[in-house]
């Protein structure tokens, strides 16, 4: 889970981050209440999912829209 938190936390970045930022942000929270091993990637994972809302609130401020192009 934490590693699939990581991931999708990269993906968000470029696209969907509406539905992949809170999806990275559980994955990350389940698997350190399960005490993962690869706790580090858990707190990536967490971080992104964080960064890919403030992107999509950055740019919904922008251009006032929910949906974002690069």
């Amino acid at each position: 889970m934490a590693v699939a938190s990581f991931i999708l936390g990269l993906l968000g970045l470029l696209v969907l981050n509406v539905f992949l930022g809170p999806v990275a942000i559980a994955l990350a929270a389940v698997a350190l209440w399960r005490g993962t091993q690869r706790r580090g990637r858990a707190y990536l994972g967490l971080g992104l999912g964080i960064a890919d809302l403030v992107v999509l609130v950055a740019l919904m401020q922008m251009d006032h829209t929910v949906s974002w192009s690069i």
